[in-house]
């Protein structure tokens, strides 16, 4: 049995409420990162497909009460959740061989997680006030009664990452629909089954109508900027780096759509000089998790200059012991990276530390033991300098930058010298002291003495160029929904 038929991947596109194949045809090749063979091919979309997927979305929108039933689509999207978990033992072969993703990884954020989420957009479809009344009021002495409206945002250009896509595409599509509105999803090139597979699921086991879910897979990488240019898309999300998120939102101008994005990071971990050194670096090995390529990682390692050698020899002891190789050893929890060109650039961030002065510490090579796969050891560097290349882009490679400070205000200074502010984390024997800190630290996210913040009710988002806007929670919820005020004369 081939590994295609093993996955059982859906290889087409779903467009207009149909499985299809792209236009002439043409298809690209899916490469297993750890293996560096292609496993399968999936439909080419062309500019057409997404010319046709996107008159379908508009069309569901204008056309059909999806977006003010609440009731059929809170059933719908329960239709969803029991096919995803039918189809979860295939979803989970799939991101292994597709993302690259440590086997490990898919019983929490890479399959199991976001699957059992499905249910809470179902029943926030059917439990929020869409209307809700305001105070009377009189105004140029007339007076009124008011409504606050909460109404679907119309149809939505969802375009995702390669590094969780099956969360990523699930954190999008989920919430989007459960507002009332229509999406057109475009999936990385990288990972373009997750997308195809979960229209596959929509299509053959929900009453969800034709054209409220369409999924567009293309190895063309632009593809996406019809999403954010065409005047027929209301609002688009975007989850990826900085760089591409300034881009759409640039697109997005030109029709002055809605725009959320989840971007870039550098977050940083300040452990206080008051903590328990091993016990806050231990693990500290985990940001090589999944070949560190996770937006809220802390890649910054902030450490009190009176105890930094001791520090960074505790960081060293932790990677030393991270099991990397193989994505289907459960014992591994860094895989390989998504692609030959990502590793070629994980290493150029290593090469230009190096020469911009900063310490290796360990790694910071490709494995010798590992001749097949896109894989990098996990790479310690020390006195990494505030302001250089490595303390300042985001690398998305297993690669820590330790960095000393002096004092309380000092960490916070250095945690908050960046262009990003997505997560972070304080470590303190007084948690009042690291509360106190994390006040200060401009960051959509910060966990405190090995806390964790996730869920899907935890509204998940970032300050400055970290992004637009807030993913789950109800305030994700509330990002495909527009306001409108409606004013009745008053009662007599």
């Amino acid at each position: 049995m081939s590994t295609e038929m093993t996955l059982n991947p859906e290889t087409r596109n779903l467009i207009a409420g149909r499985l299809v194949e792209a236009e002439r045809g043409a298809t690209f090749p899916n490469v297993n990162p750890a293996t560096e063979e292609t496993i399968g091919v999936t439909a080419d979309g062309t500019r057409a497909d997404m010319d046709r997927a996107i008159g379908a979305a508009r069309r569901a929108f204008d056309e059909t009460g999806w977006a003010t039933n609440h009731s059929f689509r809170a059933r719908c999207l329960r239709q969803l959740h029991d096919a995803l978990v039918a189809a979860q033992e295939q979803l989970r072969a799939i991101v292994v061989a597709e993302v690259g993703s440590p086997v490990s990884m898919t019983y929490t954020a890479q399959c199991d997680g976001p699957i059992s989420w499905v249910p809470y957009w179902a029943d926030l479809a059917e439990r929020y006030d869409y209307e809700t009344p305001m105070p009377d009021t009189e105004a140029m002495g007339i007076a009124s009664r008011r409504v606050l409206r909460r109404e679907a945002a119309g149809v939505v250009g969802a375009i995702t990452p390669w590094n969780v896509p099956l969360l990523l595409n699930l954190c999008k599509v989920g919430p989007a629909l459960a507002a009332g509105c229509t999406v057109v999803l475009k999936p990385a090139p990288d990972t373009p089954w997750c997308g195809t597979t979960l229209g596959r699921l929509i299509a053959e086991h929900t009453d969800i109508p034709a054209g409220v879910v369409n999924v567009v897979a293309s190895s063309d990488h632009l593809l996406g900027e019809m999403l954010a240019t065409d005047p027929r898309i209301d609002m688009v999300t975007f989850t990826g780096s900085t760089a591409t998120g300034r881009r759409v939102m640039a697109n997005a101008a030109g029709t002055v759509k809605k725009v959320f994005l989840e971007l870039g990071g550098k977050s940083a971990t300040i452990i206080l000089d008051d903590a328990n050194l091993k016990a806050a670096l231990t693990a500290i090995g985990m940001i090589c998790i999944h070949g560190g390529q996770g937006c809220a990682i802390t890649t910054r390692l902030l450490l009190p200059r009176s105890r930094y050698e001791e520090g960074v020899e505790l960081a060293r002891k932790s990677f030393e012991r991270v099991a990397y190789g193989d994505p289907t050893n459960p014992a591994n929890i860094q895989g390989p990276q998504i692609s030959e060109r990502q590793r070629q650039r994980v290493l150029g961030y290593i090469a230009k530390a190096q020469e911009q002065g900063a310490r290796l510490v360990i790694g910071g090579k490709v494995p010798a033991h590992l001749p097949k796969g896109f894989y990098v050891e996990p790479t310690l560097f020390a006195d990494v300098h505030p302001d250089s290349t490595l303390a300042q882009e985001e690398v998305f490679g297993p690669v820590l930058a330790a960095i000393p400070f002096e004092d309380d205000d000092d960490a916070v200074r250095i945690a908050n010298n960046s262009i990003y502010g997505l997560s972070g984390a304080v470590t303190s024997a007084s948690e009042e002291r690291a509360l106190a800190l994390a006040r200060r630290i401009r960051t959509g996210t910060i966990a405190i003495n090995t806390s964790m913040w996730y869920a899907v009710d935890t509204p998940f988002g970032g300050y400055r160029q970290s992004g637009v806007g807030r993913e789950n929670g109800v305030f994700g919820f509330e990002e495909y929904l527009e306001t409108k005020v409606i004013s009745l004369p008053a009662r007599r």
